[in-house]
């Protein structure tokens, strides 16, 4: 197949030429051994894990074709998007990372491009500010006497006497803080993000992605503040209180953007623009992809000796030729997602708030969280005058919000600000509208049970077919874990080794203890290579 290298990912469409043919953007060598199924790997999707998977191989000399649907940008959910000049994230992505070899990955490919920021992000609710993580004399302040009073004896309460084995959010939740937080704090903002009951969810989701300390424990960091960590005590920094991070000049996307660069000035291939609409194996191992040219319509085989994936598991599944066994496609079937609007405002106004990020709890509003770009880089806001925010919309493809009209969406945004006193309307200035299907993967009461289903007839089946990343997996990985499995499954491809990627627990420093009899599942720290050895 004569792959197309798509243009670099900042800049506007333009024909695309033959692989063959060097360009100023992407220099080739007169021999690219990238095209030799033989040795090469077809890795599906340029997001953070791909590109990293791409990235890693060919530090081992060894050849890649990454192909991406989208037409446009590369890194996935991690991309930066740009209109009439503001650039703006799906969501914020922090550049901090418990793994020193992935910080040195992305100092390797930034440099000084990478700003250290300071953090600040805070829950908006009943029109005040209480500051995230918590801090006791602000939530004193906030909330009363009386109400903190209550929430300490519910804490107290919930100490005593927890649920023994909590199954869902709520009781995990609630046994680490107290019925009367997780109603204040936890509850109204989770069931916006997830579209369905506290009760609903799975307890592991709330072990992942809630910061991994109880509430006497947020109190006396408060009062008694401790010595901040140096980099080389890395791996014990509870993530959700670090008090600063790295981000790119110009959004996450331009690491992204830059490691495309890369990857085709060492002669391999970046082609965007490529849907992947089957993936063809003979039983006993992957062969080949059709990919459909989204300019041409042209479908074309792309065969490969090894293959990487970070499609949405359902749709891998249900993309494989032959089809897998009824069982497999009921499992995939049974994994949910939930999707996600970005609305990126432009508004006249110097200072909205000085947060990075600020999570609405007030359940009179749709939005979920809001991002303030100029707060993440100066650099993402050419009109100082102006402030751009993201207002964050978690949704089901096809529901009321999604099938919304931009116009429609953007005015949505304009009222929500005035209500929550952020802004006038007539201050909105303009608004742009980013949907993200397939955002969040689901972690409801029965996602593991399909997940293992999946995983054993993968493993089983196509031992040349390595599943990484957030949706490649079905975790809910943040881009530094998302990387690492990446890392694993391209060094198992190198050199034969057998290093688990699915032992990259999830946004695993989020957890408190262990939780499966004796094994250590907590991930407290990033696995070393023993750890992930099979």
């Amino acid at each position: 197949m004569d792959l197309k290298p798509a243009v670099a990912p900042d800049q506007a469409p333009v024909q695309q030429t033959p692989a063959s043919a060097p360009t100023a953007s992407a220099p080739t060598a007169p021999s690219l051994p990238v095209f030799d199924p033989a040795r090469r790997t077809v890795i599906m999707g340029a997001g953070p894990a791909g590109l990293t998977a791409a990235y890693e191989l060919m530090r081992r000399q060894l050849p890649s074709v990454t192909l991406e649907q989208d037409p446009r940008f590369v890194g996935g959910i991690s991309r930066t998007e740009e209109h009439r000049g503001y650039r703006f994230d799906i969501g914020g992505h922090r550049f901090f990372s418990k793994s020193q070899e992935v910080e040195d990955f992305w100092t390797e490919i930034l440099g000084d491009e990478l700003l250290t920021r300071r953090r600040l992000s805070r829950i908006f609710y009943r029109g005040k500010y209480f500051d995230y993580p918590l801090k006791a004399r602000n939530a004193l302040l906030n909330m009363g006497p009386t109400e903190t009073l209550r929430c300490l004896a519910s804490y107290v309460w919930a100490r005593i006497h927890p649920k023994r084995h909590p199954q869902n959010l709520e009781q995990w939740v609630t046994n680490q803080f107290g019925h009367r937080l997780f109603s204040i704090f936890f509850k109204t903002y989770t069931e916006k993000v997830w579209g369905i009951s506290t009760k609903d969810l799975s307890a592991d989701w709330a072990a992942q992605r809630i910061k991994g300390l109880n509430l006497a424990e947020a109190i006396k960091d408060a009062l008694l503040p401790q010595k901040k960590p140096q980099t080389s005590d890395r791996s014990a920094v509870i993530k959700t209180l670090i008090d600063e991070f790295r981000y790119p000049r110009r959004g996450p996307g331009e690491m992204w953007e830059r490691v495309t660069q890369r990857l085709r000035e060492g002669g391999n291939i970046v082609a965007l623009g490529q849907e992947v609409v089957s993936v063809r194996h003979d039983g006993r191992r992957v062969t080949a992809l059709a990919v459909r040219d989204s300019a041409t319509g042209q479908i074309e085989t792309v065969a490969g000796a090894h293959f990487i994936s970070t499609l949405p598991i359902r749709e891998l599944i249900h993309r494989l030729e032959p089809a897998p066994p009824p069982e497999a496609l009921a499992a995939a079937d049974h994994l949910k997602y939930r999707d996600f609007i970005s609305i990126a405002v432009v508004i006249n106004r110097q200072r909205v708030f000085p947060d990075n990020w600020i999570y609405i709890h007030d359940p009179a509003v749709k939005v979920g969280r809001m991002q303030n770009f100029k707060a993440w880089s100066p650099y993402m806001t050419p009109d100082d005058s102006t402030t751009c925010l993201g207002l964050e919309y978690f949704c089901f493809e096809g529901d009321g919000l999604w099938t919304s009209t931009d116009a429609q969406l953007v005015d949505l945004a304009r009222r929500e600000l005035a209500q929550l006193g952020m802004c006038r309307a007539n201050e909105v200035l303009w608004g742009v509208v980013v949907r993200q299907p397939k955002a969040y993967p689901v972690y409801d009461d029965v996602y593991k049970q399909h997940l293992g289903v999946i995983r054993r007839w993968v493993e089983a089946t196509l031992p040349n077919l390595a599943l990484v990343g957030r949706n490649g997996m079905h975790h809910y990985n943040n881009q530094d874990h998302s990387m690492m499995t990446a890392l694993l499954a391209a060094r198992n491809i190198a050199t034969g080794s057998h290093l688990d990627p699915w032992k990259v627990n999830t946004d695993a420093e989020y957890h408190e203890e262990a939780r499966f009899g004796d094994e250590d599942t907590s991930g407290r720290q990033m696995p070393t290579l023993a750890h992930v050895e099979k």
